[in-house]
């Protein structure tokens, strides 16, 4: 059992892994998460632990406010719910109409997805956009002026 000890608050791993938050009156929160305010354009601003009902329990203005003991907990279970591999290159697109399968290369490795409309590739601010995949999986592109030519002239017949 890992345990974080602070003047107003615990938080550790119970028996069965999940994650525990006790507060400053010594409640225990069972099975709390994390989530990030900006897990896209500022991951390391404002991260909030929430109970399994979705009230935020306690708030963290930054990373650096975080004790590293702390911040492991909190990263080992973002990592646990925030799966989303970054597109490094487009390879190859079944057609230029939708749904088109799009074979791709992406920090975890090749894959292909299949784009059910042009309404699931989202610019989420500046260059940087999210694709969604016909099973709901997300993928980022950081940077969309960044890849290949390739790669943006296909992203292109989409936007």
């Amino acid at each position: 059992m890992t345990q974080i000890n602070q003047s107003t608050h615990q938080l550790e791993r119970d028996a069965l892994g999940r994650l525990v938050f006790i507060d400053n009156k010594g409640e225990r929160h069972v099975g709390v998460h994390p989530v990030r305010a900006f897990p896209i354009t500022a991951p390391g601003a404002g991260i909030a632990i929430m109970n399994q009902s979705g009230k935020e329990l306690c708030w963290f203005p930054n990373m650096a406010a975080i004790s590293e003991a702390e911040l492991k907990l909190i990263e080992e279970e973002l990592a646990e719910r925030e799966f989303m591999p970054v597109i490094e290159k487009i390879t190859k697109v079944s057609t230029f109409a939708t749904p088109s399968i799009w074979d791709i290369e992406t920090d975890r490795g090749p894959t292909r997805i299949r784009l059910k409309g042009e309404e699931d590739i989202r610019r989420i601010a500046g260059n940087i956009l999210l694709i969604a995949d016909s099973n709901g999986l997300q993928f980022l592109i950081k940077d969309s002026t960044q890849l290949d030519k390739v790669s943006k002239k296909l992203l292109d017949r989409f936007r």
